[in-house]
């Protein structure tokens, strides 16, 4: 049975979350303030953390860097009321591995846990020996084996998000995705989360793969997606 972690502080959406997950054949165990969640994560092992931002004496945020300093690598899902593209960017370079705003649905909650959860089962999976990980587009490299990025051999630093952001493009260079077929690859989600992270995350990549490039690679198509693709 997977065990939970939830760091909240009103009573309310604790009982209705632990409810809930119970119901779905999950253990939970509960913290009301920030540094009970961060000792809890610390000391013993979850195989989810869901993170309040705004906890009292130590906010979500703090907990989520203090986590990932520490090396645990457990997802963690912010869950909470600060809804704009940039707190949602925050909380995601904070160390977290998904952003849901409340107000939420269970349902939702509980798709995005079974993600989260089934992404981290696949890292745990050993990955069978492949000669096709190579994608190359112009003078961009993906080496998927590597983990490596390179634009006119320079070499491309690229976050965890930014890079399964680029993977999925190159992987279907010519073709325009969705943000929704980005959601699913880059978050492992296949529905739409009301904010633009997608864009902002487009974004960062053009700033990283094409701002110094005469050619650009990545483009827009008005009112259906992104395409990786040579002009």
């Amino acid at each position: 049975m997977k065990h939970i972690l939830l760091a909240e502080d009103e009573v309310s959406v604790v009982e209705f979350i632990r409810r809930g997950l119970i119901e779905e054949n999950y253990t939970v165990s509960v913290a009301f303030n920030g540094s009970t969640g961060l000792k809890m994560a610390l000391d013993s092992s979850y195989d989810l953390i869901i993170l309040d931002i705004m906890l009292p004496d130590m906010n979500g945020l703090e907990v989520c860097q203090k986590l990932r300093s520490n090396h645990l690598l457990t997802p963690i899902l912010f869950l909470t009321a600060l809804g704009t593209a940039e707190n949602v960017v925050t909380g995601l370079n904070a160390g977290a591995d998904d952003y849901l705003v409340k107000p939420f649905k269970f349902i939702e909650l509980n798709a995005r846990i079974n993600a989260l959860l089934r992404r981290a089962n696949q890292k745990a999976e050993p990955e069978m020996p492949s000669y096709t990980n190579l994608y190359v587009l112009a003078d961009l490299r993906v080496d998927d084996t590597a983990k490596t990025v390179t634009r006119s051999d320079q070499p491309i630093q690229l976050t965890a998000t930014e890079y399964r952001l680029l993977l999925a493009l190159i992987k279907n260079k010519g073709k325009v995705l969705s943000r929704i077929d980005l959601l699913e690859s880059a978050w492992d989600l296949n529905f739409n989360t009301g904010t633009n992270v997608v864009d902002v995350y487009i974004n960062y990549l053009r700033r990283k793969i094409d701002s110094a490039a005469p050619e650009k690679l990545i483009h827009t198509v008005v009112g259906m997606g992104y395409v990786l693709k040579e002009p």
